[in-house]
Formats: C-alpha cells, structure tokens, sequence
C-alpha cells in the first residue's frame, strides 16, 4: 500500500473534526472566565477602592489562584475538554499547565521534580514574554528620547 492510498484511507475512517461547534464552545469558554474576570475587577473596584487600572493585578492573581484550586481538585481539565483553547488562552490556562506539571512532578520531590519540571512547559512562554516586554520597553525609551512620542 502506498502512501497515497493510506492517506485515502485514513481520511475516509477518521471521524470529521466538528470545526464550528468546537469553535462555538472554545469561544463560550474562553469568554466565561473573561466575564468571571471582569467581576472580579469590578468587585475590587467597588469595595477595595481600586481604580480601573490598579485593580488588574489583584484581578490576574485571583484567576491564577482559582485555576490552580481547579487543577489541584481536577476541574480545570473538565473545563479543558468541554471549551478546548477557550480554556488554554486566558491566564487561568497558564496556571494551568504550571500546576498541572508540579502535581504531576511531585513524586520526584519539590526541587528537581516541582521545580525542575514546572516551568519545562512555561518557561518558554515566561522567556518570551520577559523578552518582548523588554524589546518593547526599549523601543518606547529611545521614541521618548528622540522626541517622537511623549511619556
């Protein structure tokens, strides 16, 4: 059997992706947690007299602290499976595959195991983060020093 033939095939027996409905769920999940995120902005607002500006660090650490007691309690994976990226794009999906990778490396023991092994999947996305955040910063300094955009 050649190549071609197999691929025939395999695309003839593979069950058909459900392309929008996945899309639908994705896009109702990832909302969700955006919406639940939002409340808690407004919620630090109001009664902690946060402004609209100060209140985002608070509101980030809060979904990164409820993502892992959904990860360590093992339904943030429910949540995964039923919006798929919905569920991996917000910070929570971050936290996420950190906390999901130090339960998963806790056997090994906290330094080599949690440690050494929790920011194998993230450490890509902290590097990059870290490094666009500096780029950008440069490039804003030396437009502030040449006059072309003010601070």
């Amino acid at each position: 059997m050649d190549d071609k033939k197999y691929a025939e095939i395999e695309k003839e027996l593979s069950p058909k992706t459900p392309l929008l409905k996945n899309v639908f769920l994705a896009f109702i999940t990832g909302g969700t947690i955006c919406l639940i995120g939002q409340f808690i902005s407004v919620f630090y607002m109001k009664y902690f007299d946060f402004t609209e500006r100060t209140a985002s660090n608070p509101t980030v650490a809060t979904l990164i602290f409820i993502a892992m007691l959904l990860t360590g309690f093992g339904q943030y994976k429910k949540i995964g499976q039923f919006g798929g990226a919905g569920a991996a794009v917000p910070i929570t999906g971050f936290s996420n595959a950190i906390a999901s990778a130090a339960i998963e490396h806790k056997s090994e023991g906290y330094v080599l195991g949690v440690g050494g092994n929790m920011f194998k999947l993230a450490g890509s996305v902290i590097l990059f983060g870290v490094f666009s955040a500096f780029v950008v910063a440069l490039i804003k300094t030396i437009l502030v020093k040449l006059g072309v955009v003010s601070w």
